[in-house]
């Protein structure tokens, strides 16, 4: 397999397009602009430096409403168009796909902290991330969604919305994401933030952003995987590159222009500060976890369903892909979303 051939998933796109209206129409989805309240603060005292939300509408108008959310490097951009390209989740939010657009419409929203906005890493937890989409749903007068789908960080930030807000979605879907970080999941994190702030410290910023998400990979997927795709043949001399190597190398040095090391930072340590009370979920929840997954392991995933008062489903599978399954493995989540979305009244 080439470089070239790895998927763009990997990488997902997540750029932040010029704000300069409150509502843009591009390509069949609008962006929404909301204002950030100046005495919002987040649960950690700190003040947001960046004054709106991002938001971004698809679908038709005046359709159900569907909130998704992925990964700390998903946003808005969660469906193909021709002026952003290839979305991150464009396997499930298409029309008549999994989620369907030509049935519902499907808000996004770009995480905070902005990349632009930001000098310093800030305290930021998936509770805030949730106050700040209702802002956005308030904003758009949407008193209630039709299902929250969440993956990864994503799944975190759904169960803080479902926690915070009980009423305002009628279901929540959670992929790959538990009520807590595991410890070993922030070990590994810990020591790509540690990689990252010794390059900021040596004056070499951007390298440790590559190497950090070099780092993050090997988290993201499975042995098996790694060891279908790539030969253990040694470089001609010690200091060469190993076939791993240089896919890792290519992950990382294409990841420089999606973040900045403060944005990754803030956003590595959310991951770590996530913590929600099963318990106080009232609202029904389908939750999809696989088995290889390291960095969200099943167990976890067994214990939130357990807790959870009203759980509709529980579905578990291997995969090859680890963490990263949710990205890959289209046909069966798009399964039991569909079964999910049977239940939504048009």
């Amino acid at each position: 397999m080439t470089l070239a051939e790895t998927s763009l998933l990997e990488d997902p796109d997540c750029r932040v397009e010029p704000i300069d209206a409150p509502v843009r129409e591009r390509g069949g989805a609008r962006d929404v602009i909301v204002a950030i309240p100046a005495d919002f603060r987040l649960a950690s005292g700190e003040k947001l430096n960046q004054p709106n939300v991002v938001g971004r509408i698809h679908g038709r108008a005046g359709a159900p409403v569907v909130v998704v959310a992925g990964g700390i490097s998903a946003g808005r951009f969660v469906h193909r168009t021709e002026t952003n390209g290839l979305g991150w989740w464009s396997g499930a939010v298409s029309v008549r796909g999994p989620i369907d657009l030509s049935r519902y419409q499907v808000l996004a929203v770009d995480f905070a902290p902005g990349a632009e906005f930001l000098d310093q890493p800030v305290t930021i937890t998936t509770q805030d991330q949730a106050r700040l989409l209702g802002l956005v749903l308030n904003h758009q007068k949407i008193e209630r969604v039709s299902a929250f789908v969440g993956c990864s960080y994503g799944g975190m930030v759904g169960l803080a919305f479902a926690e915070l807000y009980p009423d305002w979605a009628e279901q929540l879907i959670v992929v790959s994401a538990a009520h807590r970080a595991h410890p070993q999941a922030t070990a590994w994190r810990g020591i790509q933030r540690r990689i990252l702030q010794f390059a900021v410290d040596a004056g070499r910023p951007e390298e440790g952003v590559a190497l950090a998400r070099e780092l993050a990979m090997t988290t993201y997927r499975t042995a098996e995987e790694f060891n279908d795709r790539f030969e253990t043949t040694a470089p001609d001399a010690v200091g060469g590159a190993y076939p791993i190597c240089e896919y890792l190398t290519a992950r990382g040095e294409a990841y420089r222009t999606h973040t900045t090391p403060a944005r990754w930072l803030s956003m590595s340590d959310s991951l770590d500060r996530h913590s929600v009370t099963p318990e106080k979920i009232t609202t029904p929840v389908t939750l999809i976890g696989f088995t290889s997954d390291r960095l969200v392991p099943i167990d976890d995933i067994r214990e939130l369903a357990a807790r959870l008062p009203t759980l509709w489903r529980f579905v578990e599978a291997p995969s090859l892909y680890g963490h990263d399954a949710f990205l890959k493995e289209d046909a069966f989540v798009g399964d039991i979303l569909r079964t999910a979305f049977k239940d939504i009244k048009q």
